[in-house]
C-alpha cells in the first residue's frame, strides 16, 4: 500500500482534494518483529533530520525491506542495522554520519549507571507508541486506514490508485 499511497494517492491529493483532505501516517511499531522497532527508529531519525525526505527514505525501505526481516539481521548486532539504515538514508539525501548518531545504542552505561540508555530517537518512539494507543482506532493489521477517526475496512493493501480515487471520490466533499 505503501507504493500506491507515494506514488499515486499523495499526488491524487495534492491535484485534486486539497485542502478537504489531510493525510496523517502514522508509524506502528509491530513488536512481534524485533527489527520492526530499528526501521522505525531510522525513520524517526529521518523525521528529524530532513522530514521532507521522510516519503522518500520510507519508499526505499520498503523497497529494501525483506533486507531488515527477522532472519535477515539476527546474525548482526543492532547498532550493525543501524549502520546499514543509516547507509540506507544517505542514499535519499541525509547524512549517514548525522542518521547513525542518533541511532546508535552506547556501549556505555548512561548517567547513575543506567543500563537502558536507549538512542537519540527513543523519545520520538515512545511518542509514536503512545500516539497509537490514544489515537481512538483499534490497529491490529498493518496497514489500516483511519478515515475520520473510524478504521475503514473496505480498503485494503491491495487498493489500487484508480480505487483510491473513486473512494475518494465518494467519500470526499
Amino acid at each position: 500500500m505503501f507504493s500506491t499511497l507515494h506514488t499515486s494517492v499523495l499526488p491524487l491529493i495534492s491535484e485534486k482534494y486539497a485542502p478537504n483532505l489531510r493525510i496523517v501516517f502514522r508509524q506502528q511499531i509491530q513488536p512481534w518483529h524485533p527489527s520492526s522497532t530499528l526501521t522505525h527508529e531510522a525513520a524517526a531519525a529521518v523525521l528529524r533530520l530532513a522530514p521532507v525526505r521522510f516519503y522518500d527514505f520510507s519508499a526505499l525501505l520498503f523497497k529494501h525491506q525483506k533486507e531488515y526481516f527477522d532472519v535477515s539481521v539476527v546474525r548482526e548486532s543492532r547498532n550493525e542495522t543501524y549502520r546499514r539504515l543509516a547507509k540506507l538514508a544517505g542514499n535519499v539525501g541525509l547524512d549517514e554520519g548525522e542518521v547513525y548518531r542518533l541511532l546508535e545504542v552506547s556501549e556505555e552505561p548512561g548517567e547513575g549507571g543506567s543500563l537502558n540508555v536507549g538512542n537519540g530517537v527513543t523519545d520520538d518512539v515512545k511518542l509514536m507508541v503512545k500516539t497509537n494507543r490514544l489515537a481512538g482506532a483499534s490497529v491490529h493489521v498493518t496497514p489500516t486506514v483511519v478515515f475520520n477517526g473510524v478504521v475503514e475496512s473496505s480498503i485494503s493493501s491491495s487498493f489500487t490508485g484508480k480505487q483510491w480515487e473513486e473512494w475518494l471520490d465518494k467519500n470526499i466533499v
